[in-house]
């Protein structure tokens, strides 16, 4: 559907579920994948389905979380392969448990660093490429958490919340420089960890991994030129 030959994408959190299908997904449209892990050896699969007209490139033990670690990446990606042309940031964490005035410090740490940290710290490093280029595109991934909190759920929804409104802000302060930066809304995602969790659950209501990543790959193409600032709703059915 799509062809992103000529274009530099980077996907953080490329070795989880849905970093590796939008990672794949890219590459069968001849994009340059960069992928991001924090760990050695989980890419794996993506450097085996790398070709010449879709390249798989691998960065390992990246936190993302950290400023200087990113920018030294971006760098790295500028100089060796091209300017980036695409970023999906897939890194994220969920919690649930404790009660709003039970929380731990380390619970909500953790939760604004998975959600919301690793997205500012990935955007500090790779935006300016783009603003210099004057063209781009930044995805987040949001959840329905960030739409509405519910019980137990207060960490993860608070930073799902400030995720959803930075990605606003970012899309508002960038569409001067032809960037869009758009959010995709999954409801439950079709993994193994989730079935492990919800085994009494109706699978076939969830949502692929894959089927998010077509909604990335809309985003990220000239076909939505005209969208920033969305919050897209991927919700199976």
């Amino acid at each position: 559907m799509f062809d992103f030959r000529d274009h530099v994408v980077v996907v953080t959190g490329a070795a989880g579920n849905l970093g590796n299908a939008v990672a794949k997904s890219f590459l069968q449209s001849n994009g340059t994948v960069c992928g991001i892990d924090h760990r050695k050896g989980r890419m794996q699969n993506l450097i085996n389905f790398s070709s010449d007209d879709g390249k798989f490139y691998p960065f390992e033990r990246i936190n993302v979380t950290d400023k200087a670690e990113m920018k030294a990446l971006a760098e790295n990606v500028h100089s060796q392969i091209g300017t980036i042309d695409i970023l999906v940031n897939t890194v994220g964490g969920f919690s649930m448990g404790e009660k709003v005035y039970e929380l731990s410090d380390k619970t909500w740490q953790r939760m604004f660093d998975l959600n919301v940290h690793s997205f500012l710290s990935t955007t500090s490093a790779i935006v300016p490429d783009m603003i210099e280029k004057n063209r781009g595109k930044v995805i987040s991934i949001g959840s329905k958490a960030a739409l509405q909190g519910s019980a137990s759920t207060g960490a993860y929804a608070a930073a799902k919340g400030a995720l959803l409104r930075l990605t606003e802000s970012m899309a508002d302060e960038l569409k001067k420089f032809n960037i869009q930066v758009n959010s995709v809304i999954p409801s439950t995602i079709d993994t193994p960890e989730n079935r492990q969790d919800m085994p009494n659950s109706d699978f076939s209501k969830w949502v692929s991994p894959e089927k998010i990543a077509e909604v990335i790959l809309f985003l990220s193409s000239p076909a939505a030129d005209a969208i920033t600032g969305a919050a897209v709703p991927v919700y199976g059915s």
